[in-house]
Formats: structure tokens, sequence, C-alpha cells
């Protein structure tokens, strides 16, 4: 964990968020279909103010990108009684504090992983040197985890990397890939099928189901990438299997 820092949100009614019923025991809440750092924060803050109103009924919050799904009890609540008190929960004028963290990931760009680093600069006709230059230059941030268990989404990719997904995904990506696919990049937290273009890979394993907390990182959070050599890379890869690799020990 590099940093700890604490926004101030004053809820401004820029946003109408719309409520629709996705199943039984859910809602859905959706704002403005686009990636936008102020929708992170008004999604969040919306969060806050869900978890510190203590509704009873409510089991579970889900947010990615855009839209926030709630998931509650149906048997003690409604969609429409549902969605009007999370309708009033979310206008009610609060100022809310709350924490984020800075990671630094390291990364090997090495071309035994970044297996498409040439195509993507043959196409883009920017220099290897370059790609890893501006991939790894950037504070992204993370707009939301799934659709493995610790796939960080994250935004903040600059236009100059912005490249189309594989029209075949590969049957097999391995753990710790750094892909791009179209406008985003992110971490492959575990061996899956993926059809993003792959640059690099993380000795770092960014979801552990034997941990108390099985994914370290939080939407909202930063992450920022550091070119390793691969004789950097083997010799983190062997502190993390042993477990004596921690993350917080890093500094930007």
């Amino acid at each position: 964990m590099l940093k700890t820092y604490k926004i101030k949100l004053s809820i401004l009614k820029i946003f109408s968020p719309t409520y629709h019923r996705y199943s039984e025991d859910a809602i859905l809440i959706k704002w403005p279909e686009k990636i936008s750092n102020e929708i992170l924060i008004d999604i969040r803050s919306f969060v806050e103010k869900i978890n510190e109103a203590k509704l009873v009924y409510v089991r579970e919050c889900n947010f990615v990108y855009n839209s926030l799904l709630v998931i509650y009890d149906y048997n003690r609540v409604h969609f429409k009684e549902i969605a009007t008190e999370l309708k009033n929960v979310y206008s009610e004028d609060k100022f809310k504090l709350f924490e984020s963290k800075k990671w630094l990931i390291p990364v090997c760009y090495d071309t035994l992983f970044g297996v498409d680093l040439e195509l993507i600069s043959n196409q883009t006709n920017i220099s290897i040197k370059d790609i890893i230059n501006l991939h790894s230059s950037t504070y992204y941030t993370i707009h939301g985890i799934g659709f493995l268990p610790g796939f960080l989404y994250l935004g903040g990719l600059t236009e100059k990397l912005h490249f189309p997904r594989l029209n075949t995904p590969r049957p097999a990506i391995e753990k710790g890939a750094i892909g791009i696919g179209g406008s985003q990049t992110g971490i492959y937290p575990q061996k899956s099928p993926g059809g993003w273009n792959i640059i690099g890979n993380t000795p770092i394993s960014m979801f552990d189901i034997n941990k108390e907390k099985p994914c370290l990182f939080t939407p909202g959070d930063k992450i920022k990438f550091k070119a390793i050599a691969l004789k950097e890379y083997d010799i983190i890869k062997k502190d993390v299997l042993k477990g004596t690799y921690n993350l917080k020990k890093m500094e930007l």
C-alpha cells in the first residue's frame, strides 16, 4: 500500500440515477453510461450512505462503472418500497469521508509475458518501450471488481493505447496477466479464458481465498504499475509463493 487518503464528498445533485427491477430480490440503479470518476465517487458515496442508514433488509451492494446492484430481502420489503427508500437515502445532503488507497503493482513487460506487445506496437506505430512507459506512467482508478474474483476494472488508460480485443479469445490466459481490451486495462487474477491483449504479468496475487480479506483492493483505489525486469519478477514471485512478500511495504 502506498498511501491512504480520505476524500471529502459534497453530494451535488448532478446525477439522476434510475431504478430498475433486476430480479425478485435485487434492484439495479443506473447512472449515465460512461466511465467517470465523478460517477464512481457518487456511487461509492451512495453505498456509504446506505451502510450508514442501516437498512436491515439490504443484504449486499455491488457496483461497477455506472451501475449499483442492491440485493435485498424480498420477504421483508417490496421493490417499490425499497426504491423509494433508496431514493430518499440518495437525496440526503451530507458530507462524506471515505478512505482510498494507492497501490504500486510490479509488472514484468518482458516479451516472455507480453505476447501481444509486438502486435500493438506494429499496429499503433508506438515502440514497445514507449508502450511500457505509457502504460506504467498512469494512475488508474479501480471502477469495479469482477467478472472473476479479484479482476480489477481500471479506468484511465491513455487513448494512445486503446486497442481492440482479440477476435477470438484465448482458451487460457495466465494468472497475473496484464491486458488491454478496448479502452480498458486490467489484471487477470487467475488462469482463465480471455480476449484482451496481453502486455505483461505481475507476480502479485490479486485474490487469495485463504486470506481474511481475499482481495486487498476496493473500487475507488488507485493503481500504478511499476516496470520490473525478469530477474526481479522471479524474486518477487518466490516471495509471494512463500508468503513472505507484503505489498504494503512498497513505496512510490
